[in-house]
């Protein structure tokens, strides 16, 4: 006699790749009751620096030309294929017409930012193909710039339409856009 199969709540999607679900990392401990649904989403404080210290330095450069978006937001390239970005540069015009509701973005922000992944990769053969997956669907979509923040490794690493991808240390500085420059060892260092 067979046991019922549980139903993975929604909740627990982090990304949608063509109808296949891509679930948190920690999906399971959650289904097990080993861990709170906000402990699995969160980022740590590494992650969480990283991304308020480039949003801040982002918008204060960009001085309003561009909008810099944050929290994980979801671009939708179609109907059931979707992906969460941790920083999305968008120009402010691209604003200006549409309606500010509870959607994702469905069309493509000049640069997209990633900081590590909250994806469950353990079901993934290679992991590192979820990286350039995800980032080769976020340049056919329009991107122009995907950009991997990668905390345990402490490497950069920079895809752009039709260029060589380029993975450096953290203390490479790197151009974000429009001759904006950063260092990610720099903005870590303590004020």
């Amino acid at each position: 006699m067979g046991t019922a199969k549980q139903a993975i709540p929604d909740s627990l999607i982090y990304e949608m790749n063509n109808g296949v679900p891509i679930y948190y990392h920690g999906w399971e401990d959650y289904l097990k009751g080993a861990k709170r649904l906000d402990e699995i989403i969160r980022s740590s404080l590494l992650q969480s620096l990283i991304i308020s210290r480039l949003v801040f330095l982002l918008q204060s450069k960009l001085q309003g030309k561009y909008e810099v978006l944050t929290n994980e937001i979801g671009v939708q390239f179609a109907k059931n294929a979707w992906r969460a970005a941790d920083i999305a540069i968008i120009p402010s015009e691209e604003l200006e017409d549409i309606e500010i509701a509870n959607n994702y973005l469905n069309f493509a922000p000049e640069v997209v930012i990633e900081v590590d992944t909250k994806a469950d990769l353990q079901s993934i053969q290679n992991p590192l193909s979820y990286y350039h997956e995800k980032t080769d669907e976020f340049l056919r979509f329009g991107i122009s710039k995907v950009i991997w923040i990668f905390t345990d490794s402490k490497k950069v690493m920079v895809a752009e339409q039709n260029k060589k991808w380029e993975t450096s240390d953290w203390e490479v500085e790197i151009e974000v856009i429009e001759g904006i420059k950063v260092n990610i060892a720099t903005i870590l260092q303590k004020k």
